[in-house]
């Protein structure tokens, strides 16, 4: 990414720009369109929002955690009406709920489905092949939109074979770069809804993205430094091939895991079937603090952990194992947690680094 700003009008922008196009299409799993926002993540959320539905749309959307919410309350702030299922944070999406909601609506008032992958607050993952599965069961017409922020890159996603119409993404996770970058992968139901309708928008345009897209170029002044790094990231993702980047999140997450056990502490995640292998949230025991914990651990390893968001705040912290990690790397966070366990005086069982280092040597 260190290197001169080239023009992006210019013939070696288009060359990168089609260069990216194609190396995202298999990371996101289609072979249709994926946009690329100069964004973070809410800006995509945003585009995907305004270029299909419109203000007084009803759509049903799911409590897993505070990225769910903030989905929610931009989706609110656009004038859409929002049939927000409660959850307890520490479970994904029951596609029962899905299918039960999607039956009761025979009128089709529900214009989109939407969720989030992996909840990056909780550590839950949702069970989106299921979920599809459920929409089709009702025979609901209803778009499919995921949020794949933190999972895009780091665990198994199928936009087109899982039946989504628009698939959130951003650059900050699973691509390893810096935030800055936000996109959508579009089924075509999703661009036949944004040419019926959708609301009143300019820089979140679909129409003009995909215009200006095929020839390699942007309708306005691209990240191009973003794309430099994207672009390598991508080529990082393909020298590993996309089962091993999974294969390799999954072992990560289970040898944290083992370490949580082995500490005698508690992993928000209540289901098995739903762990995250991006991150894994532990909860505090009773009568400690998570941030002070999380303070002294910074103050005595400059080692920085998830804080606990919202109404987590102060009971859990996050442990991430996403991107550009390897065994050494994670092995030295669960001995920064470990000794900080230690150093703030916070109830556990030692030898939980040693659970996840056999772990992981003995599938070396």
């Amino acid at each position: 990414m260190d290197r001169p700003t080239i023009d992006h009008r210019g013939p070696e922008f288009a060359r990168l720009a089609v260069e990216i196009f194609e190396g995202l299409r298999p990371v996101f799993g289609t072979e249709g369109p994926v946009i690329i926002f100069p964004s973070s993540g809410t800006g995509a959320w945003e585009a995907a929002i305004v270029n299909t539905l419109k203000p007084g749309d009803k759509v049903l959307m799911f409590e897993t955690g505070q990225f769910a919410s903030l989905w929610k309350k931009l989706a609110e702030r656009l004038g859409l009406l929002v049939d927000f299922v409660p959850g307890d944070w520490r479970r994904g999406i029951n596609p029962g709920v899905v299918e039960a909601k999607l039956t009761e609506d025979r009128q089709g008032a529900v214009k989109a489905v939407m969720v989030v992958h992996n909840e990056t607050s909780t550590g839950v993952t949702s069970r989106i092949p299921q979920i599809r599965q459920a929409i089709d069961r009702a025979r609901h017409g209803a778009l499919f939109m995921v949020d794949t922020i933190s999972s895009l890159a780091s665990i198994d996603y199928r936009h087109a074979e899982w039946g989504v119409d628009v698939t959130v993404g951003c650059s900050q996770k699973g691509f390893m770069l810096p935030p800055g970058l936000g996109m959508n992968a579009i089924s075509d139901k999703a661009l036949a809804a944004a040419k019926q309708g959708g609301m009143p928008r300019s820089y979140w345009d679909w129409e003009d993205m995909l215009k200006n897209n095929a020839s390699g170029f942007f309708p306005y002044t691209p990240a191009t430094n973003l794309l430099y790094g994207l672009r390598e990231a991508l080529v990082m993702l393909r020298e590993e091939g996309l089962p091993g980047v999974f294969a390799r999140h999954a072992r990560h997450a289970e040898a944290t895991r083992r370490a949580v056990r082995g500490w005698g502490l508690e992993i928000l995640c209540a289901e098995p079937t739903e762990y995250s292998n991006v991150l894994t949230a532990v909860m505090m025991p009773q009568g400690h603090d998570a941030d002070a914990f999380r303070a002294a651990v910074l103050s005595r390893f400059d080692m920085s952990l998830g804080v606990g968001l919202a109404k987590l705040a102060g009971k859990v912290f996050r442990i991430g194992h996403v991107g550009d990690l390897n065994d050494l790397t994670l092995l030295a966070t669960l001995a920064g947690v470990e000794m900080g366990l230690t150093v703030a005086g916070v109830p556990h069982r030692a030898g939980g680094t040693q659970e996840a280092m056999k772990f992981l040597c003995d599938r070396a």
